[in-house]
C-alpha cells in the first residue's frame, strides 16, 4: 500500500480521507490556505504544508505550490477529493508524468468525461438513453434556436464546460430565446473561460438519480443509486438511497447499462454517473470522475468504505469487491448542513462558531470538520458538514434525522439545520412527491 498521501483539498473531505489513509496505516499530508492552518484537518493529519492565500487560486488551485509541497513531503500519491483539482486534467496529467499516483482515473478519463458534449456521445454508443438536443456544442445564435424548435419548448440552454447551476438557463418559448443563449454564453465565459454551450430538451417534473460505481482493470461493480432531487437552484441539500420512485425492473436496466459503458470505457477507480428520470424513463446526464459529496448514504447502506476502496484500486489497479458483495440494507438520508440563512436568499453566513454540539446515537453520522471557536470563512464552499442517518426504512431514517437534527446546536452562525426539519416533515417529502424544481417553486421557507 502507499506510505504517504497528500489530500490536496480542505474541510470535511479532507478529514474524510485522512481517516480512511490512517485505517490503511497511511501517513497523510495536509495542504492548507493561509486561513486554514488552524482547520481540524490540518490538526489530523501527520504533516502539513502552508500552499498559499485565502483566495484559491493562490492555494488549493494552485498546481505549483502543490507540487513543491509533493516534493518536500515525498508523498507518493495525491487524493484530490471532490471541487478543486478533482476533475482538473491538466493536474492528473502533471501528477503521471511525474510518477506521483492520481487517485482518480487517468488525465484522458477526466477529459473525455468532463467534456458534456463528448461524454453524451460515449453515453449514447455505449447503450445508455441521452437527452434529445445538440449534437455538440452550439455558438450560432441561429443554429441554436432552430434546434430548440426541432426538439419543441421548453428547452435547456447550459455551458459546455461548466456544472452548478452557472451557464445554465431554461428557455420556456422562442421569444425568450435571443436573451437568455447570450447570458448563458456570457456566464459560461465568464466560470469556465469557454463560451460554449449546448441544448436540450428541458424536463418539467425531473427526479435526479445517480448511480455509484467502483470500477478497475477487472472488473466494474455498482453500489446502487442515490435519489439526490431535493435541490435549490440546482445543489442538492439532501441526498437518499434507495430511490423511493425506481422500480426493480428500472433499477435492474440502470445499473446493467452504467457498469457496461464505465466498463468498457477502461474506467479506474470510483465514480458516479448521473441521469434525469421522468415517467419511468432515464436519461444520462454527466458523470463525475471523482468521489461525490453525497457518498456516505451509500457507505452506509452497503457497510463499503467508497475512499478505502479508492484507494485500493489506485495502488493496485483493481476492486477487490464483486458485485456479490453488495448488499444494500435499509435506507439513508444525507443533509448537507450549510453556514447560509435560507430566510436571505441562502447569502452566506461566515464566522465563528461560538456553540458547536454534534448529534450521535443509533446509525447516526456525522462528516464534518467543524468545533467550538473554529472560524468559517466566506472564501470558500459554505458546507460545513454533513449529517447522514440510516433505518431500517425510509419513514425510520426520517425520524432519526429530525432526531438529530434536533440535537444538532451550531451557534454564532446561520445554519440550514431548521430548513431541513421543514422539509423533511413536509407532505411532499414524505410521500416522495418531488422534482428538483420543488424548492425553487414552492414558498417552503417562510
Amino acid at each position: 500500500m502507499f506510505k504517504k498521501i497528500l489530500i490536496a483539498n480542505r474541510g470535511e473531505i479532507a478529514v474524510r480521507i485522512i481517516r480512511a489513509c490512517k485505517e490503511w496505516g497511511i501517513q497523510t499530508v495536509a495542504v492548507h490556505s493561509d486561513v486554514d492552518k488552524d482547520s481540524m484537518h490540518v490538526r489530523l493529519a501527520d504533516e502539513s504544508v502552508c500552499i498559499g492565500s485565502h483566495q484559491p487560486s493562490s492555494s488549493y488551485l494552485n498546481i505549483p505550490s502543490i507540487l513543491s509541497a509533493i516534493e518536500l513531503t515525498g508523498a507518493e500519491a495525491v487524493h484530490p477529493g471532490y471541487g478543486f483539482l478533482s476533475e482538473n486534467t491538466n493536474f492528473a496529467k502533471i501528477l503521471e508524468e511525474n510518477k506521483i499516483k492520481f487517485i482518480g482515473p487517468s488525465s484522458k478519463l477526466i477529459k473525455m468525461m468532463g467534456d458534456k458534449i463528448e461524454a453524451k456521445k460515449i453515453a449514447k454508443k455505449f447503450g445508455l438513453p441521452v437527452i434529445e438536443g445538440s449534437e455538440g456544442g452550439v455558438s450560432d445564435l441561429k443554429e441554436a434556436k432552430e434546434i430548440s424548435k426541432k426538439i419543441g419548448f421548453p428547452v435547456l440552454i447550459k455551458a459546455a464546460g461548466g456544472g452548478g447551476g452557472k451557464g445554465m438557463k431554461i428557455v420556456r418559448d422562442e421569444k425568450n430565446f435571443d436573451l437568455s443563449f447570450s447570458a448563458a454564453k456570457t456566464e459560461a465565459m465568464k466560470y469556465f473561460g469557454n463560451d460554449e454551450v449546448y441544448i436540450e430538451k428541458f424536463f418539467q417534473n425531473p427526479r435526479h438519480i445517480e448511480v455509484q460505481i467502483l470500477s478497475g482493470k477487472n472488473r466494474t461493480i455498482h453500489l446502487h443509486e442515490r435519489d439526490c432531487s431535493v435541490q435549490r437552484r440546482h445543489q442538492k441539500l439532501i441526498e437518499e438511497t434507495p430511490s423511493p420512485i425506481l422500480s426493480d425492473e428500472i433499477r435492474k436496466d440502470l445499473f446493467e447499462k452504467t457498469v457496461n459503458m464505465v466498463s468498457k470505457i477502461g474506467y479506474e477507480g470510483a465514480g458516479t454517473v448521473e441521469f434525469i428520470y421522468e415517467d419511468g424513463k432515464f436519461f444520462f446526464l454527466e458523470m463525475n470522475t471523482r468521489v461525490q459529496v453525497e457518498h456516505p448514504v451509500t457507505e452506509v447502506v452497503t457497510g463499503i468504505d467508497i475512499i478505502k476502496e479508492q484507494i485500493y484500486i489506485a495502488f493496485s489497479g483493481e476492486t477487490a469487491l464483486t458485485q456479490k458483495d453488495i448488499k444494500p440494507r435499509g435506507h439513508a438520508i444525507e443533509c448537507r448542513i450549510n453556514a447560509e440563512d435560507p430566510n436571505k436568499n441562502f447569502q452566506p453566513s461566515p464566522g465563528t462558531i461560538t456553540m458547536c454540539h454534534q448529534p450521535s446515537g443509533f446509525r447516526t453520522r456525522v462528516d464534518g470538520s467543524i468545533y467550538q471557536g473554529y472560524k468559517i470563512t466566506p472564501y470558500y464552499d459554505s458546507m460545513v458538514c454533513k449529517l447522514i442517518c440510516h433505518g431500517r426504512n425510509r419513514n425510520e431514517a426520517i425520524q432519526r434525522m429530525l432526531r438529530s437534527l434536533d440535537e444538532f446546536v451550531i451557534e454564532g452562525i446561520t445554519t440550514t439545520i431548521e430548513l431541513h426539519k421543514k422539509l423533511l416533515v413536509h407532505k411532499k417529502f414524505r410521500e416522495s412527491n418531488f422534482n428538483v424544481s420543488w424548492l425553487d417553486n414552492e414558498n417552503i421557507i417562510k
